[in-house]
């Protein structure tokens, strides 16, 4: 089936602007709050085709990059209790088909986190185009999704003397990027 592009998208290559895009996600913790966070380091590359399902991305988060605003979480998350840094230092998704229900659109691809790659859909909403005041062409969209942790091999956990437990294994990630197309 063929998919027009959105208005103001044209085809072509982009690449992502990483001082204007993040990837985070937020986490139940120990049962009563959010705890969100982010990776500020996201590389990567939007194609465009003219049918829209035929678009691809590909890109790559530094899991060194994550940022929780408490320096000791940081550095729990980087250890080989959740994302092993020094073993995994990134976090990849490469999309296997764009298609669209109604007026929403889905990103589909592969994630891998620490080696294990599993199939995830992002919902995916255009944010428009513009041209910046550098000349840059320049296109962003927002993504959110919803994964289990533990699929990814992100199994550490402690248990609450009150019941459940520190980390809840739902995590929702959404992404923010702005890209810009290439000469």
């Amino acid at each position: 089936m063929s998919t027009d592009l959105p208005a103001g998208l044209t085809a072509g290559t982009y690449t992502i602007d990483a001082s204007h895009s993040e990837a985070g996600f937020t986490a139940r913790h120990a049962m009563v709050s959010k705890v969100r966070g982010r990776f500020g380091a996201v590389a990567g590359t939007l194609v465009f085709a003219d049918d829209a399902a035929s678009s691809r991305a590909e890109t790559t988060i530094d899991v060194a990059s994550i940022d929780t605003s408490d320096e000791g979480r940081d550095a729990h998350l980087r250890s080989a209790d959740f994302f092993d840094v020094e073993s995994y230092p990134t976090i990849t998704f490469r999309s296997t088909g764009v298609r669209a229900e109604g007026e929403e659109h889905r990103l589909d691809g592969e994630l891998t986190i620490k080696d294990v790659t599993r199939p995830i859909t992002l919902a995916v909403e255009f944010n428009g185009a513009a041209t910046d005041p550098f000349g840059n062409a320049r296109v962003g969209f927002s993504g959110e999704t919803e994964l289990n942790r533990k699929d990814f091999g992100l199994t550490w956990n402690a248990a609450l003397e009150t019941g459940g437990v520190l980390v809840s294994d739902k995590i929702k990630v959404h992404v923010e990027v702005s890209a810009i197309k290439a000469a």
